[in-house]
């Protein structure tokens, strides 16, 4: 099976639960694929609703107390975008048919290197009738982006009904993927996150993750990784139930927004290379995998191996780095999230977020503790959610009334889960904190306190920006808005255009300011040696052999890392050369004098 041909050569990953809630209908017809996220069911229905009355579109409500509701909220909004979209993509291609300037305006926001681009230049050169050489060629070369989903493997809480646990299959993450199953999406899920074999085992339950008699998958599999060991692994391991990974996803560890899965100091660079060299072996190795398995199920079996993507995202903000990264590293498409957080065609952010993504500097952009998972979140200081949450503190009233409860996932006080955001959970934190009080210092106590209230609720924090953004209405508790930049945000300072980004990623014009902005993979080895630092400076258990070794693994891939940097800055790029190498050159000295405890 080959897999679609896009329009463009970047994509628009998947950011927080409502940032890219409804990108799809805003640009999906230009032929930018996006990711929605799909685990906020309540955030679903209320954009069912909302945009069902936009587009004057029939909509049935989906309550609580139907059986399933979950997944069939799910189903509902991903029909309803899927249908939106497929009307707009129509329009679109008859307004460029008809319209010279539409037809310019497109042309101009496509990549230098497409076909479709010199094809329709030429057409429109040589002054060809519109509607109907344009109309046949569009009609046959253009594709509207796709609709992809994203399901954090993570967040796949147990359910319950008058404290009696229903099925793994009512799990959050399980229900997720049933809802997109029985869409009529013809796209693929993002699996981020990590392993989740019990999720993993319950995609064997749906044809459409299968291939047909023609070698094509009506639904695909993305898995988001972070390194080729990891990639592989879980590749063979989702062979061996006769499902096919069409695209690995190498995000940064850390040069990212949204939660940082750091890798054991593994570089970017690095990591590109080796799935560029073992591409095919990638290949090889999981299709003799999956044709057994398929052999086994007695289900069609392919006799060539299915197409692979690979895609990276990750920290890239020019057209310089955007380029390299594939034509060195032969990757298939480029992902940029966090600049879009400033295009408000593109992405959900109410006005004044949005202002407070503007005007960030490096100093407001920090890796934070607030997430409930207990996993490294990007944050951006001076959020509406972190006004609201001291407020609750200082009143001595910390932790949030966990409406929600897709973080619910602490058992250490039953088996129906608590988030460690919660109200509930705090209280009997602090309390114990509490008692112990006076056999520790001042500070040490005031460590531990924040460690406890700092957590955040995300579940609400990360949606509420849509609410705002469209005028719909927010109960409860207020707990403003939480939102997940990467750091690469620091270097753009406005709002833009859609058609401007576009420009920008291309190199027609470049949207940043004249501020010194690091190349992407200095940024990121910047900030894994501040991470190395960190991890050493901030221990406080007792020390094993066991930590001193993953710290001497880290400090040894990192410095790896810089040889191959240094190689690969000797032969190409151009005169941001000097500037990379000797960036390099210093963290290269502060690693070495990085000291690594002994027992």
């Amino acid at each position: 099976m080959t897999l679609p041909q896009h329009t463009h050569s970047f994509h628009i990953p998947v950011m927080g639960l409502a940032y890219t809630i409804d990108s799809p209908i805003r640009v999906a017809q230009y032929g930018i694929s996006s990711v929605i996220s799909i685990i906020d069911d309540e955030l679903l229905e209320k954009m069912n609703a909302f945009y069902s009355e936009k587009f004057s579109l029939p909509y049935q409500e989906i309550s609580k107390k139907v059986d399933d509701y979950r997944a069939k909220r799910i189903t509902a909004y991903l029909n309803l975008v899927d249908t939106i979209v497929k009307n707009k993509f129509v329009k679109f291609k008859d307004e460029v048919s008809e319209s010279k300037s539409a037809l310019e305006n497109f042309i101009s926001m496509l990549p230098n290197k497409s076909t479709i681009k010199v094809k329709l230049s030429t057409m429109l050169e040589e002054g060809m009738l519109f509607k109907e050489t344009i109309k046949k060629y569009v009609d046959a070369h253009l594709s509207a982006g796709e609709i992809d989903v994203n399901i954090m493997t993570k967040i796949d809480k147990d359910n319950f009904i008058k404290s009696e646990q229903l099925p793994i299959e009512y799990n959050d993450a399980h229900a997720s993927l049933r809802g997109f199953a029985n869409s009529n999406l013809e796209s693929s899920v993002v699996l981020s996150a990590g392993m989740n074999p019990r999720l993993y085992s319950y995609f064997e339950n749906f044809k459409d993750f299968f291939p047909d008699t023609n070698s094509r998958l009506k639904k695909r599999i993305i898995l988001k990784v972070s390194d080729f060991r990891s990639a592989i692994i879980q590749g063979k391991f989702l062979a061996k139930k006769g499902l096919w990974i069409s695209e690995y996803r190498i995000e940064s560890g850390l040069n990212c927004g949204g939660h940082a899965f750091a890798t054991e100091g593994h570089l970017l660079g690095p990591i590109l290379e080796e799935f560029k060299t073992k591409k095919s072996e990638l290949i090889q190795d999981t299709h003799a995998v999956y044709i057994k398995a398929l052999t086994d199920k007695d289900v069609f079996v392919p006799d060539q191996p299915l197409d692979i993507k690979i895609t990276v995202q990750g920290g890239v903000g020019t057209a310089a780095e955007h380029d390299f990264l594939i034509d060195n590293y032969q990757v298939d498409s480029v992902g940029w999230g966090t600049p879009f957080l400033l295009v408000p065609e593109a992405t959900s952010v109410d006005n004044d977020t949005r202002k407070l993504l503007a005007d960030a500097k490096e100093s407001d952009l920090y890796l934070s503790g607030i997430s409930p998972l207990g996993v490294p979140f990007n944050a951006i200081k001076g959020t509406s959610n972190e006004f609201y949450k001291q407020n609750r503190i200082d009143n001595n009233k910390a932790g949030s009334s966990c409406p929600k409860k897709f973080l619910a996932l602490s058992k250490e006080f039953g088996p129906e889960g608590i988030c460690t955001a919660s109200k509930k959970y705090q209280d009997v934190k602090l309390e114990e904190l509490d008692a112990k009080k006076e056999s520790m210092t001042s500070s040490r106590y005031k460590m531990s306190k924040n460690k406890i209230t700092e957590k955040a609720c995300l579940c609400v924090g990360l949606a509420n920006a849509s609410y705002l953004e469209n005028d719909i209405s927010i109960k409860g508790q207020q707990q403003g808005v939480v939102i997940c930049p990467g750091p690469n945000l620091a270097y753009f300072d406005r709002e833009v255009s859609l058609s401007e980004m576009i420009q920008h990623i291309y190199g027609g014009a470049s949207v940043l300011s004249n501020a010194y902005r690091p190349n992407m993979f200095v940024k990121e080895l910047k900030m894994y040696v501040e991470y190395l630092q960190n991890d050493i400076a901030s221990f406080t258990d007792d020390l094993t052999a066991k930590h001193i070794k993953k710290w001497h693994a880290f400090k040894n891939n990192l410095l790896g890392g810089i040889t191959y940097y240094k190689n690969l800055f000797e032969e190409t790029l151009n005169p941001e050369n000097a500037t990379i190498h000797s960036d390099i050159k210093v963290y290269e000295a502060t690693i070495n004098t990085i000291k690594i405890p002994v027992l």
